[in-house]
């Protein structure tokens, strides 16, 4: 929840003094915030402002309105330049929309300590108390992420590590396996034509002595048959005796 102080109710005893403008100008800025139209408000009160530039209760409605419309940074300036207040009231509300701010912006610790100064000065305030612990509850959800995400880069490191390695490994034993394979086809296509070359070579001594019996040697065989058939018949009649010749004398 943010605060803002209706500084019109403060300052209507130095209407003599400001004049009618600048009440009209605070009156309908906090009639803007409260309809939310947080761009309007702060039209009215920069031009209020004017009139009245160093007014920590017009800080403070610029700085809250300029909390709600996001704009953070501007409003903790505005802010903390309310804090030169003697209003204890007001000093409390600085405090607890300053924490609001930090919280928004996501700085919880300094949302904390807005919250605890606001409560040093207003412990009853339920909506501070409230603030702080939830402050507190998302600093340390943040401080566990933060340990945390160490520990899941690391975890998740490691697992992309060990994937990494069995992939490595799985694309060695394939690399192994299809190099393995083309081994046993290159020998099984070289025992082939080996054994191919072998074949060849004992049919070819034959292919051989028969051509060469066929052409060369036929002859020479024939003569040779030839001359050992004269030899035999030589020999035979070498063998055979003349017998004497027994025929009658005519």
């Amino acid at each position: 929840m943010c605060r803002f102080l209706l500084i019109v109710i403060c300052l209507m005893a130095a209407t003599s003094v400001y004049g009618e403008d600048y009440i009209d100008l605070v009156e309908k800025g906090n009639e803007a915030f409260k309809q939310s139209d947080y761009k309007t408000a702060l039209d009215f009160y920069h031009s209020a402002e004017i009139d009245l530039p160093e007014s920590p209760e017009l800080d403070y409605n610029i700085g809250s309105a300029l909390s709600k419309d996001e704009g953070y940074e501007q409003a903790v300036e505005k802010l903390t330049r309310a804090l030169n207040t003697t209003d204890i009231g007001l000093e409390a509300s600085v405090h607890y929309n300053l924490g609001n701010t930090h919280y928004w912006m996501g700085d919880y610790q300094k949302a904390i300590t807005s919250y605890e100064n606001s409560l040093r000065i207003n412990p009853d305030d339920m909506d501070a108390k409230y603030n702080l612990e939830l402050a507190r509850r998302m600093l340390k959800e943040n401080m566990d992420k933060e340990c945390k995400q160490p520990q899941d880069q690391q975890q998740q490191q490691q697992e992309q590590q060990e994937q990494q390695q069995q992939d490595q490994n799985e694309d060695q034993q394939q690399e192994q396996e299809q190099q393995q394979q083309q081994d046993e086809q290159q020998q099984q296509e070289q025992d082939e034509q080996q054994q191919q070359e072998q074949d060849k070579q004992q049919q070819q001594p034959d292919q051989l002595d028969e051509k060469e019996i066929s052409r060369e040697d036929a002859e020479r065989i024939l003569n040779a048959l030839r001359d050992d058939e004269e030899d035999v018949q030589k020999k035979i009649k070498r063998k055979v005796k003349a017998k004497p010749y027994t025929g009658k004398d005519w």
